[in-house]
């Protein structure tokens, strides 16, 4: 806009100078002929230069401007996610990036936003804190004209218009596929009809990776009579709550925990500094207690291979790549999905298992060795 506004100005400008050297005698009439001439040239270049001052300033023209609020850095998926998406929406790339870090609070993410639409952004992507209350504001947004992407988690709202697209994990998946592992591994162990009580440490309750999760273990353990849910409680995918959380449970009952179910990595991190402090033996053995996570971040690969962490299930934080697709696509005219689910697999301390079946999909397991750590790329 403000570059139309410039151009415009300018060209009466000269009209201006133009219509001045016409209005001379005509003994000057050649000079100021070639004055006009000299004077228009000069404030051709003078536009041009005022028009590309003002595509850089205003963000038009071939930069795209992005606006990415972050839930926060509370794991080390999250701080995996906020480096691709920052990599990715660069100068260098076509992009402007105005990132807000929300720290973990909706309203701010709310405010977040509202700031994205004054400033005029071409698109707002949005990795949201829980999936509900997100209505009021991105309808805001859809009427303001710009698109909206949600990462990782997805949003609840009641007109599917106000997200154009959505790029993720299907968490229901991870977690079944965790279950599944755990299920055939008890078996392999000769371990399937004990009875196995187990710990849900929870993630930020409401968060769509915590309700996929959560939902895929209630369901297993219904399914197998000799599965018993000893505790469920949020660690807020945090590692100083993960550590609070199994610290408590383990006061309480700690002789009677099986497995340790965390729904991410960094929980995981805090589970196990618990465990061992309290003394406890950590692994997969009988009498052992057994933990699991997920994300797959290196740190958790790491100690799946030290056998830390039973199983491992990744959830593939590099989103950057694929918003960027979706937004060229955009950009071209052109249809979306508006749902993409990443592929994602799990990763085992020890190749015990070497498929789990899933709603009759089968899904390999990746044995973790050095090899494959250093072939990650988070």
């Amino acid at each position: 806009m403000k570059k139309k506004v410039l151009a415009t100005l300018l060209s009466v400008a000269v009209v201006g100078t133009m219509l001045a050297g016409c209005g001379g005698s005509s003994d000057t009439a050649s000079d100021d002929s070639a004055a006009t001439e000299d004077t228009a040239a000069a404030d051709d270049d003078a536009a041009a230069e005022d028009d590309a001052a003002a595509d850089d300033a205003s963000g038009s023209g071939d930069v795209l401007t992005v606006g990415f609020s972050q839930v926060g850095a509370e794991s080390d998926w999250r701080t995996a996610n906020t480096e691709s998406m920052k990599g990715t929406f660069t100068e260098e790339n076509g992009y402007e990036l105005i990132f807000d870090d929300a720290q973990q609070k909706q309203e701010n993410q709310i405010t977040a936003i509202r700031n994205f639409i004054q400033q005029g952004v071409d698109y707002i992507l949005l990795a949201p804190v829980t999936e509900t209350g997100w209505d009021t504001v991105l309808q805001e947004a859809y009427d303001a004209g710009i698109p909206v992407i949600t990462v990782d988690r997805m949003v609840d709202i009641s007109d599917e218009n106000l997200v154009t697209a959505w790029v993720g994990s299907n968490f229901k998946l991870e977690g079944q596929k965790a279950c599944a592992w755990l299920k055939a591994f008890l078996e392999a162990k000769g371990r399937g009809e004990e009875e196995i009580n187990i710990v849900d440490i929870q993630g930020t309750i409401g968060a769509s990776a915590q309700i996929g999760r959560t939902e895929a273990l209630e369901e297993a353990i219904e399914a197998n009579e000799n599965w018993n849910m000893l505790a469920q409680q949020s660690g807020e995918f945090t590692q100083a709550k993960g550590q609070e959380v199994m610290e408590s449970i383990l006061k309480q009952s700690g002789d009677d925990v099986d497995v340790v179910y965390c729904e991410n990595d960094n929980e995981a991190f805090g589970a196990i500094d618990a465990i061992k402090a309290a003394g406890y033996e950590i692994g997969t053995e009988d009498g052992q207690i057994m933990v699991m996570s997920f994300d797959a971040a290196t740190a958790a690969l790491n100690m799946t291979m030290s056998g830390e962490i039973a199983l491992a299930t990744e959830c593939n934080p590099l989103h950057g790549p694929r918003v960027d697709e979706i937004i060229k696509a955009l950009e071209a005219g052109e249809e979306v999905e508006k749902e993409t689910f990443v592929d994602e697999t799990m990763f085992a301390t020890d190749d015990t298992v070497a498929t789990v079946d899933v709603d009759g999909e089968s899904y390999e397991v990746t044995a973790v060795t050095q090899e494959v750590i250093d072939g990650r790329a988070y």
